[in-house]
């Protein structure tokens, strides 16, 4: 599985930390956003390009992270048809996965440590799609989204 991760300076140690994780894990990770510990870069250009390329086939999931978590999670949940979800603990990763058929994981540097990440970041990727259950509601978020953007691309 390709799986993109990108980051802002306030989380630039633990997407290094991730990435090298993921990459023993057996995946292949492509790297957004800061290469060093920069401060050029800003999170939402960094969870567009994500999102993007989930969008655009080019990756199959994306770790986004930032100081809360929550900048990237609003700007990727921008991009028409992702599902970006907040997360810091390993219950709510599987749930955004298996219940709400999340493509991007996010998560605060600042607000959670990288052991914990590591666990969260392992059952994000390792749960399935969802149930017939949840992919109908999930199914009813996709249809409403496209409603809106109708209403709004004419």
């Amino acid at each position: 599985m390709k799986i993109g991760i990108g980051s802002d300076h306030n989380a630039f140690e633990m997407k290094e930390s991730l990435k090298l994780y993921m990459t023993q894990l057996g995946y292949e990770v492509v790297d957004y956003g800061c290469q060093d510990n920069c401060s050029e870069i800003d999170y939402p250009q960094v969870a567009f390009d994500v999102a993007g390329d989930i969008m655009g086939n080019r990756i199959e999931r994306g770790i986004l992270v930032c100081g809360t978590g929550i900048g990237v999670a609003i700007a990727a949940g921008k991009v028409p048809g992702i599902r970006a979800a907040l997360c810091h603990d390993t219950y709510s990763a599987e749930r955004a996965r298996e219940s709400n058929e999340a493509q991007i994981l996010t998560m605060g540097a600042k607000v959670i440590g990288i052991e914990p990440a590591k666990q969260i970041v392992k059952v994000f990727l390792e749960s399935g799609s969802p149930s017939d259950n949840s992919a109908r509601k999930v199914k009813q978020i996709n249809d409403k989204e496209q409603e809106f953007l109708k209403g709004v691309i004419k």
